[in-house]
Parts: C-alpha cells; structure tokens; sequence
C-alpha cells in the first residue's frame, strides 16, 4: 500500500516539473521582451535580456515604435486583409464542404485525397510555383492579390467544416427541398446558421495565423512603405548595422494588445468553439 501511495506521490512530483518547466518556456520570452521593451538603447546594451528596467515608465520605445514603424497603417492594412480572409475562406470552405459532404459524383473521393495530400505537403516546398503564378497574374506586390493568396491556404478549414457537415442530419436538406427551397437556401438558410461552432473554431485558427503571418506577407507584400501589415512594420527595425530589439519588443507588445483584448471579449465564444470543434472531430 506504501508503494502504491509513493508511486502515486513521485507521478505526481514529476507532473508538476514538468507543468512548472513548460509554464518557464513559455513566460520567460514573453517576460524577456516585456523587461526589454522599457529599457534605453544603452540600458540594453549594458544589461541582459532578464535585468529589470529602471523605469517601467518609460514609454518613449513605444512612441517611437509606432510612429517609426508607421504602425497604424500596418494595423488599418492587417485589419482590412484579415476581414476579407476570414470571410472568403469561411466561405469557400463551408460551400465546398457542403457540396463535397451533400453531394455524391464522380471524384468526389479524389478531391478529398487530394487535400489529404495537400496537408502532407510542406507549404515552403510549394513557393517557388505558387510565386510563379502570382508573378505571372500580375498578383506580386498587391493587396488582393495577397488576400486571395491567403483565402486559397486553408485546407483544415475544409476539413472542419465537413466534420460538422457530417453530424448534420441530410433530413433537414431533403425536407427544406420538399418545401420549395433551392440548394442555395439550404445552405444559406438552414444549414448556415447551424454551422456556428465550426465558423468560430475556424475563424480563431484563420485569424491568428493570418494576422502573424510574416513570411508570405514579407515576399509578396514589396512595397513596405504601402503595404506594411503588422507582421512586417517592425522589419524598419532591423538592419546590416544590427536590431533594435528595445524598439522591436515595444511594437511586438502593441501588436500583441488587440489579439488580447478580442481575447478577452470573446474567450467564451471561443472555449465553446474550440470545444465544439474538438467533440464533433
């Protein structure tokens, strides 16, 4: 009985390492750049990523931030594309699912298998092409053209949707018909609005990964002075001479400020998004 109460004792030990471990990862960068943000260029210079500043109030890197950075621009250019890609590729999604879930014909399965296989693919080894067409469409360096290069990068998204296509019963479609309604209706009418969950879950996992998305929008957003999204102002930062990283962290805390607050305002919209995805995958 003692040996099965030690054994219990030292499983419990070794969670709480390893809880307190993770929790350390993951706060000291984090606590790092907030130190960071409020030193002086020769305060960071002469201490380590982890001394305390003099003056948490020191406000002035993040004046200079978002001012060098123009970063209200950047914010109004992340703002329009992240509003335009969720929409477009919720969207897409939902109506491909719709169709691929509801509807039986030929290649239905090959579609399926070639998104599977569009997941496996990694999506770097795939730039060389996917720059090609953009270049080739004139798509290079344009605000559309981006917005619909990231509506058209989601296979997960698809996937979601038809998982919750597949808990909803093709009654309430074949009932709709009987009654006079289009396919059009079905789905914008009936089956829509009972796709909420899966429209959340989607959103959060499109939203953050477009609004911190720096590679894509840094090779086909050039122009920096007109394009500037979030992930990529802070970039006037960095140069042959070296980083600014005081400067660098103080934008990276106001960047990270609205994702907080929608956090904030909507956690439980998205605990019960994420954990309605999670039962009907």
């Amino acid at each position: 009985m003692n040996a099965i109460k030690m054994k219990r004792i030292l499983i419990n030990i070794c969670k709480y390492v390893l809880l307190i471990f993770a929790a350390f990862v993951a706060l000291v960068p984090i606590v790092s750049c907030i130190f960071t943000a409020f030193k002086t260029e020769e305060e960071y210079a002469s201490t380590n990523v982890i001394t305390l500043p003099k003056n948490f109030l020191n406000f002035d890197n993040f004046i200079i931030a978002w001012n060098k950075a123009n970063m209200g621009k950047a914010f109004l250019n992340s703002f329009i594309i992240l509003i335009c890609v969720l929409a477009g590729s919720i969207m897409i999604s939902a109506m491909l699912a719709y169709v691929l879930n509801r509807f039986k014909f030929p290649g239905n399965k090959l579609i399926r298998n070639l998104f599977t296989i569009a997941t496996l693919i990694p999506g770097i080894a795939s730039q060389v092409t996917v720059y090609q067409i953009m270049t080739a469409l004139h798509l290079v360096n344009s605000m559309p053209g981006y917005i619909i290069l990231m509506m058209g990068t989601d296979v997960i998204t698809i996937y979601i949707f038809l998982q919750f296509f597949e808990n909803l019963s093709s009654t309430l479609d074949e009932s709709a018909i009987l009654d006079g309604c289009t396919y059009f209706g079905v789905f914008f009418k009936i089956l829509l609005p009972l796709l909420k969950p899966a429209i959340v879950t989607s959103a959060i996992l499109k939203g953050v990964s477009t609004y911190n998305e720096y590679y894509m929008a840094n090779l086909y957003l050039q122009d920096k002075t007109k394009y500037q999204v979030v992930a990529t102002s802070l970039y006037v930062f960095s140069g042959p001479m070296g980083n600014q990283y005081n400067y660098i962290c103080a934008g990276v805390i106001i960047t990270i400020i609205p994702a907080l607050i929608v956090f904030l305002l909507c956690q439980d919209q998205i605990y019960s998004g994420m954990a309605a995805g999670a039962v009907k995958g």
